[in-house]
């Protein structure tokens, strides 16, 4: 007869038996490995911002390397005083350092959002590698919300009704991401409140995870926390808009309406992480104070990212690819089906067919849309224009005018191995 022991194992067994290593950390060991036996690879797998960390963060947190104590569990207190100033003044939401958590990323915080809140998990799909199988993880409840290209790859209000008109769970948790990953688009302000009225409608708890806000490309981000502000978590961090993605730090703000899942989620803290680095939170007080040399590191991001992404979107379409010109963060997400009946005649079947071939037989590096929960056939892909040196990119885009976009003679100056990367793609479709 089977002891409590034994029946718990088998189910943990279960939830974890068939799960992969995370595709997007996955892809980056493989291309390093690649790299190490001599392969030229272009590294669009990997969404990693190409920009350094801003110097006035590196400077405070070379300040702060003394800084050697256990930290509590919640955060840094000025820490958490720096973001709700932040939130404020960027949402004008009512937001204080109780209501702020602070994690070694976002990722952590969101494994023990799914761990302490007991409701069905609704994602958008396509959506990022990590939601779904961490849901499976803690056994819970996944119900993928489809989304189409034609959309925009975005959850519409009708959509969201018909789903909780059809299933009348007591609770449930929507994941919001925008600038999203992995398709590089957003949400308009008549669509957050439109989204907003049928959550408040069925009281959805909504997560909108927000880590690409400063990188919306016309800085014109808006938070759904705006519209639905009681049952509205906002996920952030340093890792993206800040370049600071191996530094591990991230936070939730959360409405003083649901401040005891901030208690539950520090209690479970507690027993897992204990604390984030001491010395990368006196650092991340300053990147939230901001400050000219911030606003000017975040103005001069935002510039190239939405010019080389607006140049090699184009680039796809020019070669008969599917693709919407992205209006955040560093991601295309092409759907190559125009090219379906050339690529099945090569054995190319499948999204994940797609992606093998072209690491193999070009370099260029991308993830399947299967990764991202897109059916296998559908052959979509992510691509992470990232390739090439930001440290150098930034200083040269301050030298041209503001008023300026920035030429394809400069992209292809300090941004050639994305340019490079795209031309091939083209010339292996052909």
């Amino acid at each position: 007869m089977p002891t409590l022991e034994t029946t718990a194992q088998e189910l943990l067994n279960s939830r974890v038996r068939g799960l992969r290593p995370s595709s997007t950390l996955a892809i980056n060991e493989k291309c390093a490995r690649l790299k190490e036996q001599g392969r030229t690879i272009y590294q669009l797998g990997f969404g990693q911002s190409p920009f350094t960390v801003p110097k006035p963060v590196v400077a405070a947190l070379r300040a702060n390397a003394f800084q050697r104590d256990y930290l509590p569990v919640k955060g840094l207190r000025e820490l958490r005083a720096a973001v709700a100033s932040y939130h404020r003044r960027k949402e004008s939401i009512s937001a204080t350092e109780d209501d702020v958590l602070i994690g070694p990323g976002t990722k952590e915080l969101m494994f023990l959002l799914q761990l302490t809140f007991n409701g069905d998990l609704l994602i958008p799909s396509p959506s990022w590698v990590s939601y779904e199988p961490q849901a499976t993880l803690v056994g819970k409840r996944v119900c993928l919300i489809e989304t189409t290209n034609e959309d925009g790859w975005r959850l519409l209000p009708d959509r969201l009704e018909q789903l909780c008109l059809e299933d009348p769970a007591p609770a449930r948790l929507l994941i919001l991401k925008y600038p999203n990953n992995p398709t590089g688009l957003t949400y308009r302000d008549d669509e957050l409140k439109a989204l907003a009225t049928v959550a408040r409608r069925y009281e959805i708890v909504i997560l909108a995870d927000e880590i690409y806000a400063e990188l919306d490309h016309s800085a014109s981000h808006a938070s759904i926390a705006r519209y639905y502000p009681e049952r509205t978590i906002i996920s952030s961090g340093l890792s993206k808009w800040c370049g600071a993605g191996g530094w591990r730090l991230g936070w939730f703000w959360f409405p003083s309406a649901l401040r005891w899942l901030v208690e539950a989620m520090s209690v479970v803290a507690s027993e897992t992480f204990s604390a984030v680095s001491a010395p990368i939170q006196y650092a991340a007080v300053q990147a939230m104070h901001g400050g000219e040399a911030m606003d000017r590191y975040l103005t001069q991001s935002r510039r190239i990212l939405r010019a080389l992404g607006r140049h090699v979107s184009e680039q796809l379409r020019g070669a008969g690819v599917q693709v919407h010109s992205p209006q955040g963060a560093f991601y295309l997400f092409p759907d190559f089906a125009p090219h379906r009946e050339s690529l099945r005649a090569r054995g190319i079947v499948t999204s994940a067919d797609l992606t093998e071939r072209l690491l193999d037989e070009t370099g260029v590096a991308t993830l399947p849309g299967s990764d991202f929960g897109r059916p296998p056939e559908e052959l979509t892909c992510r691509i992470a224009y990232v390739n090439f040196n930001g440290s150098a990119c930034l200083p040269a885009a301050n030298n041209v005018p503001e008023d300026q976009e920035l030429s394809v003679e400069f992209l292809a100056k300090h941004c050639a191995g994305v340019l490079e990367a795209f031309e091939i793609i083209g010339d292996w479709l052909k």
